[in-house]
């Protein structure tokens, strides 16, 4: 394996799995919008940043060719005017499928979401990324070897978990309502994931495996908010919200700015974000706590320009 040409490699899981991957000796084409943004990576010895102001297949094709893999790490939380569930989730899945296929490229690594399923997914996120996944599978039928990856929610430096509670907590009073406090997270290190994607690409047995990928231990959301405020040596009581004004919060805040939450949010969150089978393990990845990594990037000055960002920003939702 010599070179990848990786979506959505700019991105908070992009820039680690770069790092890991050039570690290795494999050159990192990474299509993005705005390369000025992010020439920080251009420090990973063979590292591309590629101008793609659109994705269609024949661009896909000219930037697949040469590359053995590609790597989809594109998703979205919530959906906007420009951006729809279906499309990120599934029809550019179907392009990057067909463009790869036509470019020669014989490996297609695809970040799914932990429970995605088409059919039975409690939110619309869920079953949009149930349905690429599924099709990325089936589509890419013998010629392209797939394999997918499932993850909880995935902390580390510069993630938008941690990150945006701290934002949160810094500007709330003493009093912290929380929507379903109740659901359940096993959040997966993000230089697991990467490494997870790294193993696989290296591995052919992989092919043609769906990868669930959670931490070591399960946590309510309450309890990880609380964790949050702990670790930042601040006093918050949270309090937590039944169904119906968990429903509420979430039209309220889906009609704010940045959509910080969203009813489509408040769906995922009634389906547990827990592994049955961990798929770190079965890579040979002992999977690392949060107790061991997230008080470093939270309380660390290098690390705080996410969370700056995610404050400004929800200081202009608030006025």
């Amino acid at each position: 394996m010599t070179r990848v040409c990786i979506l959505g490699g700019s991105g908070f899981v992009g820039q680690h799995l770069v790092a890991n991957l050039s570690n290795r000796g494999i050159g990192c084409r990474i299509l993005t919008r705005h390369p000025q943004r992010h020439a920080n990576l251009k420090v990973c010895p063979g590292t591309e940043l590629i101008k793609t102001p659109q994705i269609d297949t024949a661009t896909l094709v000219r930037h697949f060719t040469d590359c053995d893999a590609v790597i989809n790490l594109i998703g979205i939380l919530n959906e906007s005017g420009r951006q729809t569930f279906r499309q990120i989730h599934v029809e550019l899945v179907d392009t990057i499928v067909e463009a790869a296929i036509k470019a020669g490229a014989t490996r297609l690594l695809h970040m799914s979401a932990l429970h995605a399923d088409a059919g039975k997914g409690s939110s619309n996120y869920l079953r949009s990324k149930g349905e690429g996944e599924n099709r990325a599978h089936t589509h890419g039928g013998s010629a392209l070897k797939v394999t997918s990856f499932r993850p909880s929610v995935i902390f580390g430096p510069g993630d938008s978990f941690f990150n945006r509670f701290a934002a949160l907590l810094k500007l709330s009073p003493l009093l912290f309502p929380l929507a379903s406090p109740r659901s359940r997270f096993a959040p997966v290190y993000v230089g697991d994931v990467a490494e997870a994607f790294a193993r696989a690409l290296e591995d052919p047995t992989t092919a043609g495996r769906h990868y669930d990928l959670c931490g070591p231990q399960i946590y309510t959301l309450a309890e990880l908010v609380r964790y949050t405020a702990k670790t930042l040596g601040i006093r918050r009581i949270v309090l937590p919200l039944g169904s119906g004004l968990s429903r509420l919060q979430a039209h309220l805040l889906g009609h704010l700015p940045g959509k910080p939450f969203t009813l489509d949010n408040y769906l995922s969150l009634q389906t547990d974000s827990v592994c049955e089978r961990n798929g770190l393990l079965a890579l040979d990845i002992q999977p690392q706590t949060i107790e061991s990594q997230a008080p470093c990037y939270l309380s660390r000055a290098g690390y705080r320009g996410r969370y700056d960002r995610y404050r400004r920003e929800l200081t202009m939702m608030n006025g």
